[in-house]
């Protein structure tokens, strides 16, 4: 049974749902009971650290890999003992995968020419296919060229442009970008997104890239040791993490050790009273997390006293490597670099206060 294709011919493009998804290897669970729904034409990125279950759980959509338990639904249609080309969807892998002895025209349209002789388009709907699919990833006059003749990121828009030849009813990508080097694949992932505007394809994919997931993306699936740790827009995820895992795992982070009695958060001796976004956290042993730039500066007699141990400079971002007492790993504050931004010495003690932060419980 072939799954109807997807919108790039105008046809509306399937929504996904995974339900209670377990795979296990040996004593290890990759999948723990996942559950995600993917809207029609929604780029969701699955982010996490190696061993998360991330490419785990895009091979078990895909097809490549059978779940233990639980289903993979296309639109209404049960896909989950379906094959990958049954389910006929579009896979991105990180090299590429292009037959080096085909031209670029060939790697397109070699979906098309495998297909069952009764499914098989004709060679001139063949052709214009894949001149449309040339056009679309802007590489109009490279049909002739082999790949050996195209750079990484041209390679790529191949790629993609094969796995985009067939309809697919899901466009999966494996770390699609992760064998480019990094101005490439800020050019590369921006190009991706303009593309999917155009197409309406239901995508998923693959990163440990947390800049290119919250670039990309719709939504991140933040994923830890096989679950799902939290769904949400990329916003979402960084300002208002469900978990001190995620807010530790996105972006830059600082972390202070202590409690909280009476409304307040308590760690050295220095009280603070909770944000009302915090208020809801319960007395008991607790973290505060804090980003970088979300860290001020003070008098050293308030706050919490800081030494300071070193500076660093990036661009226009001055950093300080902060010692607080009591806490074995030291803390990050980031300045404008600017002239007129006094730095305080390395040896020097400050004060330093956040100005946004969440406290979790310990």
């Amino acid at each position: 049974m072939l799954l109807q294709h997807s919108r790039i011919e105008g046809i509306e493009a399937l929504e996904l749902k995974l339900r209670n998804l377990g795979k296990r290897y040996s004593s290890v669970a990759a999948l723990d009971d996942v559950d995600l729904d993917i809207a029609s034409g929604e780029l969701v990125a699955l982010l996490g650290p190696s061993g998360s279950g991330k490419t785990t759980l895009l091979r078990v959509v895909a097809g490549l890999l059978h779940p233990d338990r639980g289903q993979v639904l296309f639109g209404d249609i049960d896909a989950t003992r379906l094959s990958l080309r049954e389910r006929n969807v579009g896979f991105v892998f990180q090299h590429y995968a292009l037959f080096k002895q085909m031209s670029v025209a060939e790697n397109i349209a070699f979906g098309l020419r495998s297909r069952p002789r009764g499914k098989r388009p004709d060679k001139a709907t063949i052709q214009r296919r894949v001149e449309e699919l040339l056009t679309l990833v802007q590489l109009p006059e490279h049909g002739a060229r082999y790949p050996e003749q195209l750079s990484g990121g041209q390679k790529q828009r191949v790629a993609l442009a094969r796995a985009l030849a067939i309809d697919p009813s899901v466009l999966l990508l494996d770390e699609p970008f992760g064998a480019l080097d990094a101005k490439v694949r800020v050019e590369l992932r921006r190009w991706l997104r303009r593309l999917h505007e155009q197409t309406g394809q239901t995508t998923l994919f693959v990163t440990h890239d947390q800049e290119e997931a919250l670039e990309l993306a719709d939504r991140v699936v933040v994923m830890r040791t096989g679950r799902i740790e939290q769904v949400g827009t990329p916003d979402a995820i960084y300002r208002a993490p469900a978990s001190a895992y995620v807010f530790d795992f996105i972006g830059r982070a600082n972390c202070l050790e202590g409690h909280v009695a009476d409304g307040h958060f308590i760690a050295n001796g220095q009280a603070m009273r909770l944000s009302n976004g915090n208020a809801q956290v319960s007395s008991g042993g607790a973290r505060l997390y804090v980003r970088p730039h979300d860290l001020a500066v003070a008098a050293a007699s308030e706050g919490w006293p800081a030494r300071v141990i070193a500076t660093h400079r990036l661009a226009d971002r001055l950093t300080l490597e902060l010692q607080v007492e009591g806490h074995a790993k030291p803390l990050e504050l980031d300045l404008p670099a600017s002239p007129d931004v006094e730095i305080p010495a390395p040896g020097s003690v400050i004060g330093v206060m956040p100005l946004r932060y969440r406290i979790y419980q310990a």
